[in-house]
């Protein structure tokens, strides 16, 4: 059963304006199905999982584009990272083909892979100006079901709009952390696979075909240990010294560790807010894992309820929703980290998001219940930036979108991404 997936627009419209797509993600997350789903009709598939074409991509590439001429969508390219100069080659000589016959250009490569650093550079040496470069990521609530999500902005009278549109969303607090527990992998949420065994497969592969090779064999127990204790640090600052002495590394390879993770798209860094700041500005990025699944396993959490009445039951509601406005913005390919920050000074405020666009901060908390309070009390911190901050929003349990006060309106989680 294939589900729509809120990419494909973004997909079908860089397919009008370049020759080469790569859609790049994290495992698992869908990007084949997706692609073969959009362009496996008129595009040959072709995937360096199979042996003997990737023992031909990396000994001859020229041979395996010769063998498997454009169109043609080639699956885990990572894998074979040297095709990017050949197919830069062939891309080039069929634009001046075009161009001398006046002829309009069309989509020729599609290339899917996991998030490797290989790839990125080869990607930034090889193919820049040529391909589309977009993020994937694991289903979104609404994907879950069966509707197609915009773009999220913090916006009161569009919100009043959607909920509107979609009167009857709201789930309660239990509810929530279900769908926090179950993650967004599409084989969980399709019920192909069943969910500890799929994560417990997930990560050894993981570690086996991403890992491995950027780590020394004899870290490979202490790198699982490492990402075991960072899904109990989600929702937080990382403090690198920390988490060095807590598992007996050097931060320099606890940066380099989570460097790995977030490249891998298995956790996203947000970063604080620095424009024009004063020196007592939290400088530490934030940590949020990105499948709120994956981190609930790795916490070791037997059930949803468990997890909606433990101690960090707040900072998996805070990933959660960050997640899922992250997965908005790769949806429709834009890069969050023009866009999105948080707050925080030596005093503990803290604004949890901040959205930045067109010269204003608009103000985003995140709360758990659905009757937080005095949840804009730190919005006003914000003036040292001397910039317009508009009316923010409070993202909670609520079942209606309404006004809180002048700073800020709620906003049900149920909506988010509707």
């Amino acid at each position: 059963m294939y589900v729509k997936r809120d990419i494909e627009k973004i997909l079908v419209e860089a397919k009008e304006s370049f020759q080469v797509i790569t859609l790049y993600g994290s495992r698992q997350v869908g990007k084949t199905t997706t692609v073969d789903h959009l362009f496996g009709d008129e595009f040959e598939f072709v995937t360096l999982d199979d042996n003997e074409e990737l023992d031909l991509a990396l000994t001859n590439p020229r041979a395996f584009l010769e063998s498997h001429p454009w169109p043609i969508i080639i699956d885990e390219v990572q894998k074979a990272v040297i095709l990017l100069d050949e197919i830069k080659k062939i891309v080039d000589k069929q634009r001046r083909l075009w161009m001398k016959n006046n002829e309009p250009r069309r989509l020729m490569f599609v290339l899917t892979g996991s998030n490797q650093f290989d790839l990125q550079e080869g990607i930034s040496e090889s193919l820049a100006g040529r391909t589309a470069v977009i993020n994937m990521s694991g289903f979104t609530q609404m994907e879950k079901r069966g509707i197609t999500g915009t773009f999220f902005d913090v916006d009161f009278e569009k919100s009043l709009k959607k909920q509107q549109k979609y009167p009857d969303l709201y789930r309660n607090s239990k509810e929530i952390y279900k769908d926090i527990f179950q993650g967004g992998m599409p084989d969980i949420c399709t019920g192909e696979s069943k969910r500890d065994i799929y994560y417990k497969s997930y990560i050894d592969t993981y570690i086996e075909k991403d890992v491995r090779r950027l780590i020394s064999a004899s870290s490979e127990m202490q790198f699982r240990r490492f990402i075991s204790l960072l899904a109990l640090r989600t929702a937080q600052e990382i403090v690198y010294s920390d988490i060095s002495r807590d598992l007996g590394i050097n931060a320099e390879t606890c940066k380099r560790w989570i460097s790995i993770l977030q490249t891998s798209g298995i956790i996203y860094l947000l970063e604080p807010y620095m424009a024009n700041a004063s020196k007592r500005i939290i400088k530490s990025p934030k940590l949020y894992f990105m499948d709120t699944g994956l981190c609930a396993y790795l916490c070791k959490w037997p059930t949803s309820e468990m997890l909606h009445d433990c101690a960090m039951s707040g900072h998996f509601f805070e990933t959660y929703v960050v997640s899922e406005i992250i997965k908005s913005f790769y949806n429709n390919g834009v890069e969050p980290k023009q866009y999105l920050y948080y707050y925080r000074d030596i005093d503990k405020k803290e604004v949890d998001i901040l959205l930045v666009k067109d010269g204003a901060l608009y103000p985003v908390e995140i709360k758990k219940g659905a009757t937080p309070s005095k949840p804009t009390k730190n919005f006003n911190v914000l003036e040292k930036y001397k910039m317009p901050i508009k009316r923010g929003m409070v993202i909670d349990n609520a079942e209606k979108v309404r006004a809180l006060n002048e700073q800020a309106f709620i906003f049900p989680v149920s909506l988010l991404g509707s």
